[in-house]
């Protein structure tokens, strides 16, 4: 299929993940660019696939959209299959095999992805090129890297909470957002414990932030 040859311009954004006691936590802002102007200032890019699996998007929209597909396609038929939804390794695994298979005419994507495997939190970090790093703490992926990546260095600490850990993947986010041109507007964040998919933004995620 060929891909949409304008949204490999929509690019910037910042997603963070931290891997918990308990769970996952992914989160990432909503401004779209292309070039220097805000193209949209509200694109989804943390995903639900199902109650233990969720996905963060950086890079290309057009091109994420279409592997976020394939993956709740590829999900409900496992599902069917097997009774039980893809754990994040064997969705990563597949995802690196679509990446590696378009390698020529690449996917401009960077992806997280995160949920639970049984009792085993996990996030995988995935390139264009369909390398698939397994994350034991947190990482960060997008333009607003190096911000929120020094952040998370300074306050992250072995056997975080999802609910403890939800405030510096917020913190992170808002100090991407605050020096990143290219991150922005506003964040939506997801906590994925066992059997639990819940999603924070707007007003749900001042407490995290520190508002009153």
């Amino acid at each position: 299929m060929m891909k949409d040859e304008t949204s490999k311009y929509l690019k910037g954004t910042t997603t963070v993940g931290i891997v918990c006691s308990d769970g996952v936590v992914i989160g990432a802002d909503t401004r779209a660019t292309m070039g220097g102007y805000i193209s949209n200032t509200d694109v989804r890019k943390v995903w639900k696939i199902d109650t233990s699996l969720g996905m963060t998007i950086a890079g290309a929209v057009g091109d994420a959209q279409e592997l976020i597909r394939v993956i709740k396609a590829q999900n409900e038929v496992y599902k069917m299959n097997e009774n039980r939804a893809m754990s994040p390794k064997s969705t990563a695994s597949l995802l690196s095999i679509i990446l590696q298979q378009t390698k020529m005419m690449p996917y401009y994507v960077q992806l997280l992805v995160a949920g639970m495997d049984g009792d085993e939190p996990q996030i995988y970090d995935l390139d264009p090129l369909g390398g698939a790093i397994e994350e034991t703490t947190f990482t960060v992926t997008g333009s607003g890297t190096e911000l929120a990546a020094g952040y998370l260095e300074s306050v992250y600490k072995k056997g975080l909470t999802t609910k403890e850990a939800i405030k510096y993947v917020a913190g992170a986010l808002a100090i991407a957002m605050k020096r990143n041109a290219y991150t922005g507007d506003s964040m939506i964040i997801a906590s994925i414990t066992k059997g639990s998919y819940t999603e924070y933004k707007g007003k749900d995620l001042e407490k995290f932030l520190g508002a009153k």
